[in-house]
Protein backbone atom coordinates (compact mmCIF):
# COMPACT_ATOMS: atom_id res chain seq x y z
CA UNK A 1 0.00 0.00 0.00
CA UNK A 2 2.63 2.45 1.06
CA UNK A 3 5.43 1.67 -1.28
CA UNK A 4 6.26 4.16 -3.98
CA UNK A 5 5.94 2.79 -7.53
CA UNK A 6 8.49 5.31 -8.82
CA UNK A 7 11.22 4.30 -6.38
CA UNK A 8 10.44 0.60 -6.11
CA UNK A 9 9.98 -0.08 -9.80
CA UNK A 10 13.75 0.18 -10.26
CA UNK A 11 14.23 -2.12 -7.28
CA UNK A 12 13.16 -5.09 -9.39
CA UNK A 13 15.18 -4.31 -12.50
CA UNK A 14 18.28 -6.09 -11.26
CA UNK A 15 20.55 -5.88 -8.22
CA UNK A 16 23.93 -4.24 -8.12
CA UNK A 17 26.75 -6.73 -7.87
CA UNK A 18 28.85 -5.24 -5.06
CA UNK A 19 28.47 -6.22 -1.41
CA UNK A 20 27.95 -3.53 1.22
CA UNK A 21 28.96 -5.35 4.41
CA UNK A 22 30.10 -8.58 5.97
CA UNK A 23 28.75 -10.11 9.15
CA UNK A 24 31.01 -11.44 11.88
CA UNK A 25 30.22 -14.29 14.25
CA UNK A 26 28.28 -12.06 16.69
CA UNK A 27 26.07 -10.69 13.92
CA UNK A 28 25.32 -14.18 12.58
CA UNK A 29 24.47 -15.36 16.11
CA UNK A 30 21.96 -12.50 16.55
CA UNK A 31 20.21 -13.43 13.28
CA UNK A 32 20.20 -17.15 14.15
CA UNK A 33 18.67 -16.46 17.57
CA UNK A 34 15.89 -14.44 15.91
CA UNK A 35 14.97 -17.29 13.54
CA UNK A 36 15.02 -19.75 16.45
CA UNK A 37 12.69 -17.54 18.51
CA UNK A 38 10.06 -17.08 15.78
CA UNK A 39 9.92 -20.83 15.09
CA UNK A 40 9.75 -21.56 18.83
CA UNK A 41 6.76 -19.21 19.14
CA UNK A 42 4.96 -21.18 16.42
CA UNK A 43 5.53 -24.52 18.19
CA UNK A 44 4.71 -23.04 21.60
CA UNK A 45 1.35 -21.68 20.41
CA UNK A 46 0.35 -24.75 18.38
CA UNK A 47 -1.79 -26.04 21.25
CA UNK A 48 -3.77 -22.79 21.24
CA UNK A 49 -4.83 -23.07 17.61
CA UNK A 50 -7.08 -26.14 17.52
CA UNK A 51 -10.42 -24.52 16.64
CA UNK A 52 -11.23 -22.23 13.74
CA UNK A 53 -11.84 -19.32 16.12
CA UNK A 54 -8.38 -19.89 17.65
CA UNK A 55 -6.55 -20.52 14.38
CA UNK A 56 -8.06 -17.75 12.24
CA UNK A 57 -9.00 -15.14 14.88
CA UNK A 58 -6.51 -15.90 17.70
CA UNK A 59 -9.48 -16.86 19.88
CA UNK A 60 -10.44 -13.16 20.01
CA UNK A 61 -8.27 -12.91 23.13
CA UNK A 62 -5.75 -10.19 22.25
CA UNK A 63 -5.39 -7.08 24.39
CA UNK A 64 -5.66 -3.63 22.81
CA UNK A 65 -1.88 -3.12 22.97
CA UNK A 66 -0.99 -6.44 21.35
CA UNK A 67 -3.64 -6.04 18.64
CA UNK A 68 -2.57 -2.42 18.07
CA UNK A 69 1.14 -3.20 17.70
CA UNK A 70 0.34 -6.13 15.40
CA UNK A 71 -1.99 -3.82 13.42
CA UNK A 72 0.95 -1.50 12.69
CA UNK A 73 3.57 -4.22 12.30
CA UNK A 74 1.59 -6.10 9.63
CA UNK A 75 2.14 -3.03 7.44
CA UNK A 76 5.85 -2.68 8.25
CA UNK A 77 7.08 -5.03 5.54
CA UNK A 78 9.95 -4.74 3.11
CA UNK A 79 8.07 -2.41 0.76
CA UNK A 80 7.49 -0.05 3.68
CA UNK A 81 11.01 -0.08 5.12
CA UNK A 82 13.08 -0.12 1.96
CA UNK A 83 10.68 1.61 -0.39
CA UNK A 84 9.93 4.71 1.63
CA UNK A 85 13.50 5.18 2.84
CA UNK A 86 14.47 5.31 -0.85
CA UNK A 87 11.49 7.55 -1.63
CA UNK A 88 12.53 9.98 1.10
CA UNK A 89 15.93 10.28 -0.59
CA UNK A 90 14.19 10.93 -3.93
CA UNK A 91 11.27 13.09 -2.83
CA UNK A 92 12.19 14.39 0.61
CA UNK A 93 9.78 14.72 3.51
CA UNK A 94 6.78 14.38 1.15
CA UNK A 95 7.14 10.63 1.73
CA UNK A 96 5.82 11.26 5.25
CA UNK A 97 2.34 11.89 3.86
CA UNK A 98 1.90 8.12 3.44
CA UNK A 99 2.41 7.67 7.19
CA UNK A 100 0.47 10.69 8.47
CA UNK A 101 -2.47 11.85 6.35
CA UNK A 102 -2.23 8.52 4.52
CA UNK A 103 -2.86 6.52 7.69
CA UNK A 104 -3.72 8.31 10.95
CA UNK A 105 -7.22 9.73 10.17
CA UNK A 106 -8.30 6.40 8.67
CA UNK A 107 -7.02 4.43 11.66
CA UNK A 108 -8.93 6.69 14.05
CA UNK A 109 -12.06 6.37 11.89
CA UNK A 110 -11.76 2.58 12.00
CA UNK A 111 -11.54 2.57 15.78
CA UNK A 112 -14.33 5.06 16.48
CA UNK A 113 -16.85 4.47 13.69
CA UNK A 114 -16.35 1.16 11.86
CA UNK A 115 -15.01 -1.22 14.46
CA UNK A 116 -18.31 -1.69 16.34
CA UNK A 117 -19.94 -3.16 13.21
CA UNK A 118 -17.05 -5.44 12.31
CA UNK A 119 -16.85 -6.67 15.88
CA UNK A 120 -20.51 -7.17 16.84
CA UNK A 121 -21.28 -8.95 13.56
CA UNK A 122 -18.61 -11.53 14.61
CA UNK A 123 -17.43 -11.71 11.02
CA UNK A 124 -14.10 -13.38 10.35
CA UNK A 125 -13.22 -11.12 7.41
CA UNK A 126 -14.17 -8.03 5.43
CA UNK A 127 -15.59 -10.21 2.61
CA UNK A 128 -17.60 -11.89 5.38
CA UNK A 129 -19.15 -8.53 6.28
CA UNK A 130 -19.95 -7.90 2.61
CA UNK A 131 -21.72 -11.26 2.52
CA UNK A 132 -23.94 -10.24 5.43
CA UNK A 133 -24.64 -6.80 3.97
CA UNK A 134 -24.68 -7.36 0.18
CA UNK A 135 -24.84 -11.11 -0.38
CA UNK A 136 -22.57 -13.77 -1.91
CA UNK A 137 -21.80 -11.89 -5.13
CA UNK A 138 -19.97 -9.02 -3.43
CA UNK A 139 -18.29 -11.52 -1.10
CA UNK A 140 -16.95 -13.65 -3.95
CA UNK A 141 -15.68 -10.68 -5.95
CA UNK A 142 -13.81 -9.15 -3.02
CA UNK A 143 -12.50 -12.47 -1.67
CA UNK A 144 -11.02 -13.68 -4.97
CA UNK A 145 -9.40 -10.30 -5.65
CA UNK A 146 -7.99 -10.10 -2.15
CA UNK A 147 -6.65 -13.68 -2.14
CA UNK A 148 -4.84 -13.07 -5.42
CA UNK A 149 -3.45 -9.77 -4.20
CA UNK A 150 -2.13 -11.15 -0.90
CA UNK A 151 -0.04 -13.96 -2.38
CA UNK A 152 1.35 -11.61 -5.01
CA UNK A 153 2.31 -9.04 -2.38
CA UNK A 154 3.79 -11.79 -0.20
CA UNK A 155 5.97 -12.84 -3.13
CA UNK A 156 7.17 -9.27 -3.59
CA UNK A 157 8.14 -9.17 0.08
CA UNK A 158 10.08 -12.43 -0.29
CA UNK A 159 11.96 -11.31 -3.35
CA UNK A 160 12.77 -7.86 -2.01
CA UNK A 161 14.21 -9.35 1.18
CA UNK A 162 16.28 -11.84 -0.78
CA UNK A 163 17.53 -9.10 -3.08
CA UNK A 164 18.50 -6.83 -0.21
CA UNK A 165 20.33 -9.65 1.55
CA UNK A 166 22.19 -10.39 -1.67
CA UNK A 167 23.21 -6.76 -2.14
CA UNK A 168 24.00 -6.05 1.51
CA UNK A 169 25.57 -9.35 2.56
CA UNK A 170 26.18 -11.32 -0.61
CA UNK A 171 23.71 -14.06 0.36
CA UNK A 172 22.42 -16.41 -2.32
CA UNK A 173 19.02 -15.29 -3.66
CA UNK A 174 17.47 -18.79 -3.51
CA UNK A 175 18.75 -19.36 0.02
CA UNK A 176 17.12 -16.16 1.32
CA UNK A 177 13.79 -16.82 -0.41
CA UNK A 178 13.41 -20.39 0.81
CA UNK A 179 14.67 -19.86 4.37
CA UNK A 180 12.32 -16.92 4.93
CA UNK A 181 9.33 -18.63 3.28
CA UNK A 182 9.74 -21.91 5.19
CA UNK A 183 10.10 -20.02 8.48
CA UNK A 184 6.95 -17.97 7.89
CA UNK A 185 4.99 -21.03 6.72
CA UNK A 186 5.99 -22.96 9.83
CA UNK A 187 5.02 -20.45 12.46
CA UNK A 188 1.79 -19.34 10.75
CA UNK A 189 0.67 -22.92 10.04
CA UNK A 190 1.49 -24.06 13.57
CA UNK A 191 0.05 -21.22 15.63
CA UNK A 192 -2.29 -19.52 13.17
CA UNK A 193 -3.12 -15.85 13.61
CA UNK A 194 -2.04 -15.92 17.27
CA UNK A 195 1.47 -16.93 16.22
CA UNK A 196 1.55 -14.31 13.47
CA UNK A 197 0.42 -11.61 15.90
CA UNK A 198 2.96 -12.44 18.62
CA UNK A 199 5.74 -12.59 16.04
CA UNK A 200 4.60 -9.28 14.56
CA UNK A 201 4.84 -7.65 18.00
CA UNK A 202 8.34 -9.10 18.37
CA UNK A 203 9.22 -7.91 14.88
CA UNK A 204 7.88 -4.42 15.63
CA UNK A 205 10.18 -4.15 18.67
CA UNK A 206 13.15 -5.49 16.73
CA UNK A 207 12.59 -3.04 13.88
CA UNK A 208 12.71 -0.15 16.33
CA UNK A 209 15.70 -1.51 18.26
CA UNK A 210 17.62 -2.28 15.08
CA UNK A 211 16.86 0.92 13.21
CA UNK A 212 16.84 3.46 16.05
CA UNK A 213 20.57 4.13 15.98
CA UNK A 214 20.43 5.45 12.43
CA UNK A 215 18.22 8.53 13.02
CA UNK A 216 19.81 9.31 16.41
CA UNK A 217 23.46 9.13 15.30
CA UNK A 218 22.57 10.63 11.92
CA UNK A 219 21.04 13.72 13.51
CA UNK A 220 24.10 14.05 15.76
CA UNK A 221 26.40 13.88 12.72
CA UNK A 222 24.24 16.33 10.76
CA UNK A 223 24.18 18.81 13.66
CA UNK A 224 20.44 18.64 14.39
CA UNK A 225 17.27 19.12 12.38
CA UNK A 226 17.82 22.80 11.54
CA UNK A 227 21.32 22.18 10.25
CA UNK A 228 20.11 19.11 8.35
CA UNK A 229 17.58 21.26 6.48
CA UNK A 230 20.30 23.72 5.48
CA UNK A 231 22.57 20.91 4.27
CA UNK A 232 19.77 19.35 2.19
CA UNK A 233 19.03 22.73 0.62
CA UNK A 234 22.72 23.13 -0.21
CA UNK A 235 23.08 19.62 -1.65
CA UNK A 236 19.75 19.36 -3.48
CA UNK A 237 18.86 22.98 -4.13
CA UNK A 238 15.14 22.46 -3.49
CA UNK A 239 13.58 23.71 -0.25
CA UNK A 240 10.50 21.54 -0.82
CA UNK A 241 12.49 18.47 0.24
CA UNK A 242 11.86 19.49 3.86
CA UNK A 243 8.29 20.87 3.62
CA UNK A 244 5.11 18.79 3.80
CA UNK A 245 2.44 21.09 2.37
CA UNK A 246 3.85 24.43 1.19
CA UNK A 247 4.94 23.08 -2.20
CA UNK A 248 1.73 21.27 -3.12
CA UNK A 249 0.00 24.23 -4.78
CA UNK A 250 1.03 23.01 -8.25
CA UNK A 251 2.36 19.77 -9.71
CA UNK A 252 5.61 21.53 -10.75
CA UNK A 253 6.38 22.92 -7.31
CA UNK A 254 7.47 19.71 -5.57
CA UNK A 255 9.79 16.78 -6.38
CA UNK A 256 6.97 14.21 -6.29
CA UNK A 257 4.91 15.94 -8.99
CA UNK A 258 1.64 15.85 -7.02
CA UNK A 259 -1.04 18.39 -6.07
CA UNK A 260 -2.60 18.88 -2.64
CA UNK A 261 -5.98 17.66 -3.93
CA UNK A 262 -4.43 14.33 -4.87
CA UNK A 263 -2.81 14.01 -1.43
CA UNK A 264 -5.95 15.02 0.49
CA UNK A 265 -8.62 13.20 -1.52
CA UNK A 266 -6.80 10.47 -3.45
CA UNK A 267 -4.45 9.44 -0.62
CA UNK A 268 -6.00 10.86 2.55
CA UNK A 269 -9.60 9.88 1.76
CA UNK A 270 -9.75 7.00 -0.70
CA UNK A 271 -6.51 4.99 -0.56
CA UNK A 272 -5.87 5.54 3.15
CA UNK A 273 -9.41 4.84 4.34
CA UNK A 274 -9.72 1.99 1.87
CA UNK A 275 -6.56 0.30 3.11
CA UNK A 276 -6.80 0.84 6.86
CA UNK A 277 -10.54 0.20 7.19
CA UNK A 278 -11.28 -2.48 4.58
CA UNK A 279 -8.05 -4.36 3.85
CA UNK A 280 -8.46 -7.60 5.77
CA UNK A 281 -4.68 -7.96 6.16
CA UNK A 282 -4.74 -5.26 8.86
CA UNK A 283 -8.39 -5.41 9.99
CA UNK A 284 -7.94 -9.08 10.92
CA UNK A 285 -5.49 -8.06 13.65
CA UNK A 286 -8.03 -5.73 15.26
CA UNK A 287 -10.80 -8.32 15.07
CA UNK A 288 -8.68 -10.55 17.33
CA UNK A 289 -9.22 -8.18 20.30
CA UNK A 290 -10.87 -9.69 23.40
CA UNK A 291 -13.71 -7.14 23.63
CA UNK A 292 -15.17 -4.18 21.78
CA UNK A 293 -13.28 -1.55 23.75
CA UNK A 294 -9.96 -3.29 23.00
CA UNK A 295 -10.97 -3.58 19.35
CA UNK A 296 -11.65 0.18 19.21
CA UNK A 297 -8.49 1.10 21.11
CA UNK A 298 -6.18 -1.08 18.98
CA UNK A 299 -6.27 1.16 15.85
CA UNK A 300 -5.98 4.26 18.04
CA UNK A 301 -2.86 2.85 19.70
CA UNK A 302 -1.62 1.88 16.25
CA UNK A 303 -2.19 5.43 14.98
CA UNK A 304 0.03 6.80 17.74
CA UNK A 305 2.88 4.50 16.78
CA UNK A 306 2.27 5.06 13.06
CA UNK A 307 3.02 8.75 13.47
CA UNK A 308 6.48 7.81 14.79
CA UNK A 309 7.40 5.37 12.02
CA UNK A 310 8.81 8.12 9.70
CA UNK A 311 11.51 8.61 12.32
CA UNK A 312 13.03 5.24 11.37
CA UNK A 313 11.92 5.10 7.72
CA UNK A 314 11.80 8.62 6.23
CA UNK A 315 14.46 10.36 8.36
CA UNK A 316 17.29 7.99 7.24
CA UNK A 317 16.52 8.96 3.64
CA UNK A 318 16.70 12.66 4.49
CA UNK A 319 19.92 12.15 6.48
CA UNK A 320 21.47 10.33 3.53
CA UNK A 321 21.01 13.49 1.43
CA UNK A 322 23.27 15.22 3.92
CA UNK A 323 25.81 12.75 5.31
CA UNK A 324 26.55 10.27 2.52
CA UNK A 325 29.68 11.26 0.56
CA UNK A 326 28.22 10.11 -2.77
CA UNK A 327 25.02 10.57 -4.74
CA UNK A 328 22.53 7.72 -5.03
CA UNK A 329 20.89 6.93 -8.37
CA UNK A 330 18.14 4.75 -9.79
CA UNK A 331 18.67 0.98 -9.76
CA UNK A 332 19.16 0.66 -13.52
CA UNK A 333 21.79 3.39 -13.51
CA UNK A 334 23.47 1.81 -10.48
CA UNK A 335 23.77 -1.48 -12.40
CA UNK A 336 25.49 0.29 -15.29
CA UNK A 337 27.81 2.47 -13.20
CA UNK A 338 28.45 0.23 -10.19
CA UNK A 339 27.13 2.96 -7.89
CA UNK A 340 24.63 2.82 -5.06
CA UNK A 341 20.87 2.99 -5.67
CA UNK A 342 18.08 4.78 -3.80
CA UNK A 343 16.88 1.48 -2.39
CA UNK A 344 20.17 0.93 -0.57
CA UNK A 345 19.59 3.97 1.68
CA UNK A 346 18.60 2.04 4.81
CA UNK A 347 21.33 -0.65 4.49
CA UNK A 348 23.94 2.04 3.73
CA UNK A 349 22.98 4.01 6.81
CA UNK A 350 22.96 0.86 8.96
CA UNK A 351 26.47 -0.03 7.78
CA UNK A 352 27.58 3.56 8.42
CA UNK A 353 26.53 3.62 12.08
CA UNK A 354 26.38 0.00 13.28
CA UNK A 355 29.44 -1.98 14.35
CA UNK A 356 29.72 -5.73 15.04
CA UNK A 357 26.67 -7.06 16.87
CA UNK A 358 24.70 -3.90 16.18
CA UNK A 359 24.93 -4.57 12.44
CA UNK A 360 23.48 -8.02 13.09
CA UNK A 361 20.65 -6.40 15.04
CA UNK A 362 20.06 -3.96 12.18
CA UNK A 363 19.99 -6.72 9.57
CA UNK A 364 17.67 -8.72 11.85
CA UNK A 365 15.38 -5.68 11.94
CA UNK A 366 15.24 -5.68 8.14
CA UNK A 367 14.54 -9.42 8.04
CA UNK A 368 11.87 -8.99 10.73
CA UNK A 369 10.18 -6.33 8.62
CA UNK A 370 10.22 -8.52 5.54
CA UNK A 371 8.86 -11.54 7.40
CA UNK A 372 6.19 -9.42 9.09
CA UNK A 373 4.89 -8.39 5.67
CA UNK A 374 4.95 -11.98 4.42
CA UNK A 375 3.24 -13.39 7.51
CA UNK A 376 0.52 -10.74 7.37
CA UNK A 377 -0.33 -11.60 3.79
CA UNK A 378 -0.14 -15.36 4.29
CA UNK A 379 -2.35 -15.44 7.41
CA UNK A 380 -4.91 -13.17 5.75
CA UNK A 381 -4.88 -15.36 2.61
CA UNK A 382 -5.43 -18.48 4.73
CA UNK A 383 -8.47 -16.95 6.45
CA UNK A 384 -10.11 -15.49 3.35
CA UNK A 385 -9.58 -18.66 1.32
CA UNK A 386 -10.96 -20.94 4.03
CA UNK A 387 -13.95 -18.83 5.11
CA UNK A 388 -14.88 -16.76 2.07
CA UNK A 389 -14.05 -19.03 -0.86
CA UNK A 390 -13.74 -22.66 0.25
CA UNK A 391 -16.25 -22.57 3.13
CA UNK A 392 -18.69 -20.24 1.39
CA UNK A 393 -18.79 -21.75 -2.10
CA UNK A 394 -17.01 -25.14 -2.20
CA UNK A 395 -17.67 -27.01 1.06
CA UNK A 396 -20.28 -25.31 3.24
CA UNK A 397 -20.96 -28.16 5.67
CA UNK A 398 -17.49 -29.27 6.76
CA UNK A 399 -16.58 -29.68 10.43
CA UNK A 400 -14.66 -27.05 12.37
CA UNK A 401 -11.69 -29.40 12.53
CA UNK A 402 -11.72 -29.73 8.75
CA UNK A 403 -11.61 -25.94 8.30
CA UNK A 404 -8.62 -25.68 10.64
CA UNK A 405 -6.82 -28.37 8.63
CA UNK A 406 -7.71 -26.52 5.44
CA UNK A 407 -6.34 -23.29 6.95
CA UNK A 408 -3.05 -24.96 7.86
CA UNK A 409 -2.76 -26.62 4.47
CA UNK A 410 -3.51 -23.51 2.44
CA UNK A 411 -0.94 -21.60 4.50
CA UNK A 412 1.75 -23.77 2.88
CA UNK A 413 0.01 -23.51 -0.50
CA UNK A 414 -0.10 -19.72 -0.17
CA UNK A 415 3.59 -19.62 0.67
CA UNK A 416 4.46 -21.83 -2.31
CA UNK A 417 2.43 -19.59 -4.64
CA UNK A 418 4.19 -16.59 -3.09
CA UNK A 419 7.56 -18.18 -3.82
CA UNK A 420 6.47 -18.60 -7.43
CA UNK A 421 5.49 -14.94 -7.68
CA UNK A 422 8.81 -14.02 -6.05
CA UNK A 423 10.66 -15.71 -8.90
CA UNK A 424 8.34 -14.15 -11.49
CA UNK A 425 9.40 -10.72 -10.25
CA UNK A 426 12.88 -11.32 -11.64
CA UNK A 427 11.49 -11.44 -15.17
CA UNK A 428 9.06 -8.50 -14.96
CA UNK A 429 10.73 -5.11 -14.75
CA UNK A 430 7.42 -3.29 -14.32
CA UNK A 431 6.01 -5.59 -11.62
CA UNK A 432 5.92 -2.93 -8.89
CA UNK A 433 3.85 -0.56 -10.99
CA UNK A 434 1.51 -3.44 -11.73
CA UNK A 435 1.26 -4.45 -8.07
CA UNK A 436 0.52 -0.91 -6.96
CA UNK A 437 -2.13 -0.64 -9.65
CA UNK A 438 -3.67 -3.94 -8.59
CA UNK A 439 -3.71 -2.73 -5.02
CA UNK A 440 -5.59 0.42 -5.93
CA UNK A 441 -8.00 -1.58 -8.12
CA UNK A 442 -9.11 -3.53 -5.07
CA UNK A 443 -8.85 -1.03 -2.21
CA UNK A 444 -10.48 2.13 -3.60
CA UNK A 445 -13.83 0.70 -4.78
CA UNK A 446 -14.01 -1.68 -1.80
CA UNK A 447 -13.96 1.29 0.56
CA UNK A 448 -16.86 2.84 -1.33
CA UNK A 449 -18.89 -0.35 -1.02
CA UNK A 450 -18.15 -0.94 2.67
CA UNK A 451 -18.70 2.66 3.80
CA UNK A 452 -22.04 2.92 1.99
CA UNK A 453 -23.06 -0.44 3.40
CA UNK A 454 -22.32 0.68 6.96
CA UNK A 455 -23.70 4.22 6.82
CA UNK A 456 -26.62 4.00 4.35
CA UNK A 457 -29.45 1.55 4.99
CA UNK A 458 -30.93 2.10 1.50
CA UNK A 459 -27.92 0.43 -0.19
CA UNK A 460 -29.07 -2.83 -1.78
CA UNK A 461 -27.40 -6.11 -2.66
CA UNK A 462 -27.41 -5.30 -6.37
CA UNK A 463 -26.08 -1.80 -5.69
CA UNK A 464 -23.19 -3.14 -3.61
CA UNK A 465 -22.16 -5.75 -6.18
CA UNK A 466 -22.40 -3.55 -9.28
CA UNK A 467 -20.79 -0.60 -7.53
CA UNK A 468 -17.80 -2.72 -6.48
CA UNK A 469 -17.46 -4.26 -9.93
CA UNK A 470 -17.79 -0.96 -11.83
CA UNK A 471 -15.30 0.79 -9.54
CA UNK A 472 -12.75 -1.97 -10.08
CA UNK A 473 -13.24 -1.93 -13.86
CA UNK A 474 -12.90 1.87 -13.86
CA UNK A 475 -9.52 1.66 -12.15
CA UNK A 476 -8.35 -1.04 -14.59
CA UNK A 477 -9.62 0.98 -17.55
CA UNK A 478 -7.89 4.20 -16.47
CA UNK A 479 -4.63 2.32 -15.90
CA UNK A 480 -4.85 0.71 -19.35
CA UNK A 481 -5.66 4.06 -20.97
CA UNK A 482 -2.55 5.78 -19.58
CA UNK A 483 -0.44 2.69 -20.22
CA UNK A 484 -1.48 2.70 -23.88
CA UNK A 485 -1.45 6.49 -24.30
CA UNK A 486 0.85 8.31 -21.81
CA UNK A 487 -0.63 11.66 -22.84
CA UNK A 488 -3.89 10.58 -21.17
CA UNK A 489 -2.18 11.30 -17.85
CA UNK A 490 -3.32 14.94 -18.17
CA UNK A 491 -6.93 13.77 -18.00
CA UNK A 492 -6.56 11.14 -15.29
CA UNK A 493 -4.33 13.21 -12.99
CA UNK A 494 -5.67 16.63 -14.09
CA UNK A 495 -2.32 17.99 -15.33
CA UNK A 496 0.33 17.20 -17.96
CA UNK A 497 2.92 17.96 -15.26
CA UNK A 498 1.68 15.12 -13.03
CA UNK A 499 3.94 12.15 -12.37
CA UNK A 500 3.21 8.47 -11.80
CA UNK A 501 2.47 9.00 -8.11
CA UNK A 502 -0.26 11.51 -8.92
CA UNK A 503 -1.79 9.10 -11.43
CA UNK A 504 -2.15 6.41 -8.72
CA UNK A 505 -3.85 8.86 -6.36
CA UNK A 506 -6.33 10.26 -8.86
CA UNK A 507 -7.10 6.87 -10.40
CA UNK A 508 -8.09 5.65 -6.95
CA UNK A 509 -10.28 8.72 -6.43
CA UNK A 510 -12.13 8.29 -9.75
CA UNK A 511 -12.72 4.56 -9.19
CA UNK A 512 -14.10 5.29 -5.71
CA UNK A 513 -16.45 7.95 -7.07
CA UNK A 514 -17.70 5.60 -9.79
CA UNK A 515 -18.30 2.88 -7.20
CA UNK A 516 -20.28 5.25 -4.96
CA UNK A 517 -22.35 6.71 -7.82
CA UNK A 518 -23.21 3.31 -9.31
CA UNK A 519 -24.06 1.89 -5.89
CA UNK A 520 -26.43 4.79 -5.17
CA UNK A 521 -28.10 4.71 -8.61
CA UNK A 522 -28.59 0.93 -8.67
CA UNK A 523 -29.79 0.93 -5.05
CA UNK A 524 -32.56 3.40 -5.90
CA UNK A 525 -33.54 1.21 -8.86
CA UNK A 526 -33.78 -2.01 -6.80
CA UNK A 527 -35.84 -2.92 -3.73
CA UNK A 528 -34.29 -2.22 -0.33
CA UNK A 529 -33.87 -4.90 2.32
CA UNK A 530 -36.22 -4.80 5.30
CA UNK A 531 -34.73 -2.74 8.11
CA UNK A 532 -35.00 -5.69 10.48
CA UNK A 533 -32.43 -7.59 8.37
CA UNK A 534 -29.84 -4.84 8.82
CA UNK A 535 -29.47 -5.18 12.58
CA UNK A 536 -25.77 -5.22 13.46
CA UNK A 537 -24.77 -4.08 9.97
CA UNK A 538 -25.81 -0.42 9.51
CA UNK A 539 -25.56 2.75 11.57
CA UNK A 540 -28.89 4.08 12.76
CA UNK A 541 -30.43 0.61 12.73
CA UNK A 542 -28.20 -1.26 15.15
CA UNK A 543 -28.04 -0.52 18.89
CA UNK A 544 -24.37 -0.29 19.82
CA UNK A 545 -23.23 -2.24 22.88
CA UNK A 546 -22.50 -0.18 25.97
CA UNK A 547 -18.81 0.06 26.86
CA UNK A 548 -18.24 0.21 30.59
CA UNK A 549 -15.37 2.65 31.03
CA UNK A 550 -14.83 3.42 34.70
CA UNK A 551 -12.97 6.66 34.03
CA UNK A 552 -13.05 9.32 31.28
CA UNK A 553 -9.44 8.62 30.33
CA UNK A 554 -10.36 5.03 29.40
CA UNK A 555 -12.72 6.11 26.63
CA UNK A 556 -11.45 5.45 23.06
CA UNK A 557 -12.85 8.81 21.87
CA UNK A 558 -10.62 10.67 24.35
CA UNK A 559 -7.44 9.01 23.11
CA UNK A 560 -8.54 9.43 19.51
CA UNK A 561 -8.85 13.16 20.24
CA UNK A 562 -5.34 13.25 21.69
CA UNK A 563 -3.87 11.49 18.66
CA UNK A 564 -5.82 13.79 16.32
CA UNK A 565 -4.48 16.89 18.10
CA UNK A 566 -0.88 15.64 17.83
CA UNK A 567 -1.47 14.79 14.17
CA UNK A 568 -2.64 18.34 13.38
CA UNK A 569 0.27 19.84 15.34
CA UNK A 570 3.02 17.92 13.54
CA UNK A 571 1.55 18.73 10.14
CA UNK A 572 1.63 22.44 11.05
CA UNK A 573 5.19 22.17 12.40
CA UNK A 574 6.50 20.57 9.19
CA UNK A 575 4.24 22.59 6.87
Amino acid sequence: MHASPASLLAFFQGPVTHQLARLNAIDILVIAIYFAIVIFIGFYLKGSANTSEEFFMAGREMTAWIAGLSFVSANLGSLELMGWAGSAYQYGILATHWFWIGAVPAMLFLGIIMMPFYYISKTHSVPGYLSLRFGPGARALSAVSFAFMTVLMSGINMYSMALVMKVVLGWNLNFSIWVSSITVALYVALGGLRSAIFNEVLQFLLIWLGALLVPILGLVEAGGWTNLKHQILTNVGNAQYVHLWSGLGHFKDNPMGVHWSGIVFGLGLVISFGYWTTDFLVVQRVLSAHNLRAARMAPIIGAGFKMMVPFIVVLPGLLALSVLPYHLVGESQAVLTGGHSYNEVLPLMLVRYCGPGLLGLGVTALIAGFMSGMAGNVSAFSTVWTYDIYGAFINKKATDRHYVAMGRGCTFVGVLISVGTAYLVQHAASIMDYVQSLFSFFIAPLFGTVILGMLWKRATKAGGFWGLLSGTLTAVGLWAWVHHDPSALRYVALSPDAKAMAEDLYRALWSWLVCVIVTVVVSYMTPARPVAELDGLVYGVSPLPVEHDDHWYQKPIVWAGVIAAVFVAINIIFW
